[in-house]
């Protein structure tokens, strides 16, 4: 099992870092209807995206765009495995029911 972690977990980061800056620069479908409608201009990001340390999926203080994506898909997709595996680990201390009397 440890190895397929390993393994899985080193395609996620491979495909984040690799692969996210290629994807698409159009904008989403959300995006598409509000720009079509005339009022993307209106929006604004909610408190917690503005906020965010990764804003907009680019790492900040890079210049490269491209580098600054890869970047961005590395640390989300560490934050993210580190975050699952640390709850995996908690749920799976729970101490053992105690086995019913006949």
């Amino acid at each position: 099992m440890r190895l397929f972690t390993v393994l899985a977990l080193a395609v996620a980061v491979g495909l984040a870092t690799a692969a996210a800056p290629f994807a698409s620069s159009s904008p989403d479908g959300l995006e598409r209807v509000a720009q079509d409608e005339g009022f993307l201009e209106q929006g604004r990001p909610a408190r917690a995206q503005a906020n965010a340390p990764v804003a907009d999926y680019a790492f900040p203080g890079v210049g490269n765009e491209r580098l600054a994506t890869g970047l961005a898909g590395f640390t989300g997709t560490l934050l993210v495995f580190a975050v699952g595996y640390g709850l995996a680990k908690v749920v799976a201390r729970r101490p053992p029911q105690p086995e019913p009397v006949p």
